[in-house]
């Protein structure tokens, strides 16, 4: 009874308080209709293919907006990879490298409804391991870049909420 009263405390004092999550102020900012576009990258054709991915999961899942066509679009979100990087991290008794940090950065260009262009730049890390005496894998790469690219659309989101904020668009 006790862990139940303290539970709708807590939900009475969120939602009492005004409290909204960033996602909230995100989507104010760019609208219910996004248009994602990601450039391929001629070097590495199948990073880019990750990353559009990823980018349209970010629309659906955090910005809980739908992908249309770019003439329905209320924004239009133009995404391409600055740099894509690997450092080890831990090395072995024996100097062998067992982990590694990826690194990847984006370069978003979006529009708004007003057709006022913003640029941000994103950087998204993810830590992994490999076996001792191996290599990276193709499997541990592309997770890698996934996860670090699912980052830096993390950070992304926080950045468009700060501009959401700003703006006024808080309703």
């Amino acid at each position: 009874m006790k862990q139940l009263f303290l539970g709708l405390l807590i939900i009475a004092f969120i939602s009492g308080c005004g409290y909204k999550p960033s996602s909230y102020y995100a989507k104010s900012a760019l609208g219910d209709k996004i248009y994602a576009e990601v450039t391929i990258s001629r070097q590495d054709p199948r990073n880019s293919v990750l990353i559009k991915d990823a980018v349209n999961e970010a629309i659906v899942s955090r910005f809980s907006g739908k992908l249309v066509s770019k003439e329905q679009a209320d924004s239009v979100l133009h995404v391409s990879i600055q740099s894509i990087s690997f450092s080890p991290t831990v090395y072995d008794t024996y100097g062998y490298v067992i982990a590694y940090k990826t690194t990847v950065i984006l370069a978003m260009n979006y529009e708004n409804a007003a057709k006022k262009v913003e640029k941000l730049t994103a950087t998204g890390e993810y830590d992994f391991s490999i076996e001792t005496n191996s290599v990276i894998s193709d499997t541990n790469r592309f997770e890698a870049i996934r996860y670090a690219a699912s980052d830096a659309l993390d950070e992304f989101v926080s950045k468009i909420a700060i501009k959401g904020l700003r703006n006024g668009n808080n309703n």
